[in-house]
């Protein structure tokens, strides 16, 4: 029997488009917090782009550039993107559909990445000993230095993670047209 972890990986994908769906109903936005909101959105993208171009998955465990801060960069970016939405949407509502959503879906995901990588890669635990899951270090992990590079473009566009910027903006958008067409605050 697949456990939860595995479960929840498949349906991560389809359950974000009905969350945004959900989220787009809901939200009350107003210019100022779609200011606010998309300084944080931007940066959560900037440092999913970051981290994309520095992972080469199943072939090298991801110490470099943002891994060498904190392990999972993609998701700490993840994470800023939807507080980002959470702010610019001005309603706790979403903000705690967001919450459950991350500790019911993300939070097994992350822990069943994170078996995978240890089974595949002998030099895991040591890392994740030296590296925090979300909260990033000042300084790097030293033993990130060993190879693996600086970013690369060709990853970026092999991961697409380009979908991160594009998705953003047609929610900020959506939201821009709600505000505008819609919803007067």
């Amino acid at each position: 029997m697949p456990s939860w972890g595995r479960i929840a990986t498949r349906f991560r994908v389809p359950l974000g488009f009905l969350f945004a769906a959900v989220y787009l109903w809901l939200a009350r936005p107003s210019w100022l917090l779609i200011g606010a909101g998309a300084v944080i959105i931007a940066s959560g993208v900037a440092v999913r782009a970051a981290a994309s171009g520095h992972i080469r998955k199943n072939a090298q465990l991801a110490t470099t550039g943002p891994y060498a801060h904190v392990r999972n960069p993609l998701y700490l970016g993840s994470i800023l993107i939807a507080i980002g939405f959470i702010v610019a949407a001005r309603n706790w509502w979403i903000g705690l559909a967001a919450l459950l959503m991350f500790l019911v879906i993300y939070l097994p995901v992350i822990r069943a990445e994170e078996s995978y990588l240890r089974s595949v890669f002998s030099d895991y635990d040591e890392y994740a000993k030296n590296v925090s899951r979300f909260l990033p270090r000042f300084t790097p992990y030293r033993k990130g230095e060993d190879g693996g590079g600086g970013f690369s473009r060709e990853l970026y566009m092999r991961h697409r993670e380009y979908n991160a910027i594009l998705g953003s903006g047609l929610m900020l958008a959506a939201l821009i047209l709600k505000i505008t067409l819609v919803y007067r605050p």
